[in-house]
């Protein structure tokens, strides 16, 4: 894979912030870039109908399976998980990351801001 500015970015911004979005067209690598970025963090994938499932269903027990993070990816097709995301973020002490994509989110230990976005 070819090295990336965007990987540097998302290691950086990854410390200083909870949340960030990687977005981009179809096809365009999101998933491979975060995922070598973050190779440590476990993946799914919402376009699985079992994780899409409990996700729309429970979406704090689905959040709460990753405790130190994950890669969550498709994360569109379950847009009410947006807001439970953002009460598990305010609510953690440790350092954990989330990834969603076409919004790819992820949050670390660090303050929320500005909702998903940064200034």
């Amino acid at each position: 894979m070819i090295n990336r500015t965007a990987e540097k970015l998302l290691k950086k911004y990854s410390k200083q912030f909870r949340a960030l979005a990687v977005v981009g067209p179809r096809q365009s690598g999101k998933t491979t870039l975060v995922k070598k970025v973050f190779p440590g963090k476990p993946y799914v994938s919402l376009e699985n109908p079992d994780e899409q499932f409990q996700a729309n269903n429970d979406p704090r027990a689905f959040l709460s399976r990753f405790k130190n993070g994950a890669i969550i990816d498709e994360a569109q097709r379950v847009p009410a998980l947006f807001s439970y995301c953002s009460k598990y973020l305010m609510r953690q002490k440790k350092k954990a990351c989330l990834f969603l994509r076409e919004v790819i989110i992820f949050f670390c230990n660090n303050r929320l801001h500005n909702r998903w976005q940064a200034e």
